[in-house]
């Protein structure tokens, strides 16, 4: 199954929202307003096309059995091949539902495809990944995958 292009059910951000700031990428995980990446998954976590994400079955076996190093090398070795280039082959559809933590844990934190990455993270398309935002999405990434492993909620109440 591949990420549609674009997701009608994955509107842009509430322009209104301070999560939301297009004015550029913000590789800093605890950002210029102080916001950590807790806070900002919390944001991505409320959109209801985001929020079904969990690790499940046999991806959080394998997230679980792994560890958090050996998925942080999986991480950024699948973002270097398939988010990082200026123009990612199959952009928008590269990233399966399911298959390995890091597949669920990008559609999670929108960081499938540079649509999403732009959207929601500031990042524009167009140009190859800094290391900087190569770092910042893989942080993202493990981040998520521990709350999912620890089994904290990934949509905290207000």
């Amino acid at each position: 199954m591949s990420d549609p292009m674009p997701d009608p059910s994955d509107p842009m951000p509430d322009p209104s929202d301070p999560m939301s700031d297009p004015s550029g990428p913000d590789p800093d995980p605890s950002g210029p307003r102080g916001e950590g990446l807790d806070q900002r998954l919390a944001v991505i976590a409320r959109h209801p096309f985001r929020a079904k994400f969990h690790l499940r079955g046999r991806d959080r076996a394998t997230a679980e059995l792994s560890g958090p190093s050996t998925l942080r090398w999986h991480a950024y070795d699948l973002i270097a091949k398939r988010l990082a280039p200026a123009q990612p082959a199959k952009d928008g559809k590269q990233t399966p539902y399911r298959g390995h933590p890091v597949f669920v844990a990008q559609h999670a934190t929108a960081t499938c495809c540079r649509t999403c990455l732009r959207r929601w993270h500031g990042i524009p398309k167009g140009r190859e990944l800094s290391r900087a935002e190569r770092a910042y999405v893989v942080d993202v990434i493990c981040r998520w995958i521990e709350r999912e492993v620890a089994g904290a909620p990934t949509n905290p109440g207000p």
